[in-house]
Formats: structure tokens, sequence, C-alpha cells
């Protein structure tokens, strides 16, 4: 579908969920890329997991076309649930506060839910780029992919209020990889998705991001495989049984 213009889309609400921690000089680009969508009608949820950098502060000045919320540091994975928790939407979204959405996402992946009812959950591809401010050193220490790719990451899902519940909540023990984990547990259950072929969201790369941040934690990886293992073990096992 090629979109030209902004034109305004009046459907069901999809309700946006942003965690941030301390990623202030960030935020308010990726909360604007929300407020920039043609779709509408949208709600913006920015979970506070414990920043002390002054996020708080660029959440609040966009009041009140974002609500705020405060927790202490529990992790992406409860921020989201809380999120999800507060959402009103019949459709629920996800960013991360340090990446932004293209402008017509909405309006492209909700188009592919009309077409096919049947879906649960859409995705759709990812650009990726180096943040601008980095100097030149930084900036060649980080391998950026030219080209875009299909994007099974929480920031390009938009996903049925009611598939997500069916799916359940984010698990909270892992330091990264927790949509992974969801996303094993959306398949095994059956989750029928889509991709659109364009560009939905535009990932930052740069010195913070958290999976710099958590590599001595890629043994979760590891672990949420076996977890997924061992589900379709006991699953087989039950079968047998019956």
């Amino acid at each position: 579908m090629n979109i030209s213009e902004k034109t305004m889309t009046t459907g069901p609400l999809v309700s946006v969920i942003i965690a941030v921690y301390n990623c202030k000089k960030y935020l308010a680009e990726a909360i604007e890329s929300v407020l920039a969508q043609a779709y509408q009608p949208i709600e913006i949820i920015v979970i506070d997991d414990g920043s002390t950098d002054g996020s708080d502060q660029v959440a609040k000045r966009l009041l009140p076309s974002v609500h705020y919320f405060y927790q202490p540091k529990a992790g992406a994975g409860a921020a989201r649930n809380r999120g999800t928790e507060l959402a009103k939407g019949n459709y629920l979204s996800f960013l991360d506060s340090d990446d932004i959405w293209t402008e017509n996402r909405l309006i492209l992946q909700m188009a592919e839910f009309r077409s096919n009812p049947e879906t649960d959950l859409v995705f759709g591809q990812v650009e990726q780029f180096i943040s601008p401010e980095l100097d030149e050193n930084e900036q060649s220490k980080i391998h950026c992919p030219a080209e875009r790719m299909p994007g099974y990451v929480a920031g390009t899902m938009v996903i049925k209020r009611e598939s997500f519940v069916r799916v359940g909540p984010f698990a909270t023990t892992w330091q990264i990889g927790e949509f992974l984990d969801w996303y094993v547990r959306a398949q095994e259950m059956g989750m029928k998705s889509s991709m659109v072929p364009e560009v939905v969201l535009r990932r930052r790369l740069h010195t913070d991001n958290i999976s710099i941040r958590n590599r001595d934690s890629r043994t979760d990886y590891v672990r949420m495989l076996k977890a997924s293992l061992d589900r379709r073990r006991a699953s087989d096992r039950m079968k047998d049984i019956h």
C-alpha cells in the first residue's frame, strides 16, 4: 500500500505502550513519532521504569497527549505488562523509548487486520540507523546493516488485545529477550501473524542500547530455548496420556 500524504483514518482504539529507563535524550522523538501517526484514535502510555535522568520531565511536558506512570525499576517486561494492564485499546502496540515509528505504520498494519480478520498480530519491516549525535569514533564501533529486514520485535508488533491476553504477559525473569520468550509462546499457541512489506520502525543504534549494556545476559536466550523445549515435551507427554 502506497500512502503519499497524511490521511486521517478512524478505526478501533490502538494503545501504544512506551517503556522508558533513563532515555531522556531520545524519548521526545519516540513519542512524537507516535503523535505524528495518520491513524486515529491512539492512546499513548509511558511507563517510567525507575528513571533517574529526567525522562519523567520529557513525558510530562507532553501531557495530556500521553499518560505517564512511574514504577520502581523492574525491567522492560514488567513495564510493558503494566502498560497493557492500563491500556484501554482493542489493539496493543509497543515502542522502545529510543526508536522511531514511521508515519503511516498504523494505517498499514490496521489495514492488514481488516483484510485478514483472523490475524492475531501484525509485524513490519525494520530499518536501522546510527544515532546522529555520536562522534566518528563511536559510530565506527557500531555495525549498522544497510538493508531493511523483517522485524520480529516488540516495536513493530500490533496485536489484538484478546490475543495478547491469551498468550499472557511478558516474562520478567529475563535481563534481555523477554519479547523473544513471549513470541515463542505465541507461536506454540498457534497465533496467526502477518508481516507487512513496508518499514514501520526505525531502530536507533547507539552506545547504550540494552543489548549492549546486557551482553553478559545473552545466556538468557539459551534458557529461553530450553524452556520452550520443556513446554513442548510436556505437551507431547500429555497428548500421549490422552
